[in-house]
């Protein structure tokens, strides 16, 4: 178990981390999700000892190793960018760290021999071995360098951003490849992302960082259900967020006054998951406990297993729906078509001026 107690780290005066507390348990994989310039690659790097925190510690299994030198600290680094070295072969690259390392390396290389295979078996490359990384493909090499990190048995494995210069389809294998490869081997690993679906698939936790801090900690389906504050809402690019403020008899947004969940008062934003929105014709009256505004139909797109319509809100922002084809198949609309956007007022979150999530009754209810 590890646990980071107000790490901060600054740069030029400005927080890059800010007072981050967490506690990383064993046998699990946390998912670090922001936007780009929210401290992910920086806290990953204060883990691994590449950076030196101002202020706050970080303990491994109870001893602090705030200040411990890096290749002492157990910890391994898998990086966006693989660093193999193209000279040796791809068993060689798997090898290095066993070899190499200072603390206890292994000199028997029928060691060595029997670890680098058993690893390479588990992330699928056992026949190429003998190849050299300039021979492989960019899914062949982040296993590789994988490999490499964890053959070395690390206590916890980080990985910042592993899956970023991959294609979408090695990219949506390897996410299946990493979870069942930190399952057969029980390492915990820290996983860097600014891909909120990514993040929301393969992590046991989410960490959400906004501008340094960690601003919401929770399972992938509580962060996608309720989060904490608007940004998070944001950052997972599944809701629609509307500005206004609240007032009797509802939410007020532009000229549009919408209904609230019990208990949202103090609403200043109101969001909307697009796959809980539904696109009907214009002019009708919502049913009751449903609230509807006017849109146009700007366009829709396919994303193979399901479809986005965007149309216009009555302010001139953005308003997207989303339906999975298993739902029901796509629709079209004229360009300009007036139409009505819906939803269930129960299925609305409401956010504080502060940005915090609003605890209505349903959510109460639900917790």
């Amino acid at each position: 178990m590890m646990e980071l107690t107000g790490l901060t780290r600054r740069f030029d005066g400005v927080p890059a981390v800010s007072d981050v507390t967490l506690t990383v348990r064993d046998d699990e994989y946390l998912t670090l999700l922001g936007p780009s310039g929210a401290g992910k690659s920086t806290l990953l790097r204060l883990i691994a000892g590449l950076e030196r925190p101002d202020s706050g510690s970080i303990r491994l299994n109870g001893e602090d190793i705030t200040h411990r030198p890096t290749h002492t600290r157990g910890l391994g680094f898998v990086q966006q960018s693989y660093a193999l070295f193209p000279h040796i072969s791809v068993f060689d690259n798997v090898a290095f760290g066993l070899r190499n390392r200072l603390v206890d390396p292994v000199t028997d290389e029928t060691g060595v021999k029997r670890r680098v295979d058993a690893m390479l078996e588990l992330v699928g490359l056992s026949d190429l071995g003998q190849r050299m990384p300039g021979q492989l493909s960019g899914g062949q090499k982040q296993r590789v360098s994988l490999a490499r990190t964890l053959v070395t048995e690390p206590k916890i494995c980080l990985l910042d951003e592993p899956l970023g210069a991959l294609d979408a389809n090695l990219r949506e294998r390897m996410t299946v490849e990493l979870r069942r490869i930190r399952e057969a081997l029980g390492v915990t690993f820290m996983h860097v992302t600014g891909n909120e679906a990514e993040a929301l698939a393969m992590g046991d936790r989410m960490i959400v960082l906004d501008r340094g801090r960690a601003v919401m900690i929770d399972a992938p389906d509580t962060v996608y259900a309720r989060p904490a504050t608007v940004a998070v809402a944001k950052f997972l690019n599944a809701y629609n967020v509307l500005d206004g403020k609240a007032e009797i008899g509802g939410f007020r947004h532009g000229d549009v006054l919408l209904p609230l969940p019990e208990g949202a008062a103090r609403a200043a934003h109101y969001a909307v998951r697009y796959d809980l929105a539904s696109i009907e014709p214009a002019g009708g009256a919502p049913a009751p406990g449903r609230a509807a505004m006017p849109a146009a139909f700007i366009a829709r797109e396919f994303l193979g297993s399901r479809v986005v319509y965007f149309l216009h809100r009555p302010d001139g922002g953005v308003f997207e729906v989303e339906r999975h084809l298993s739902r029901s198949d796509p629709v079209d609309h004229p360009k300009d078509a007036a139409l009505t956007v819906t939803w269930a007022v129960d299925d609305v979150l409401a956010f504080d001026a502060s940005g915090r999530l609003i605890e209505t009754r349903r959510l109460k209810g639900a917790a």
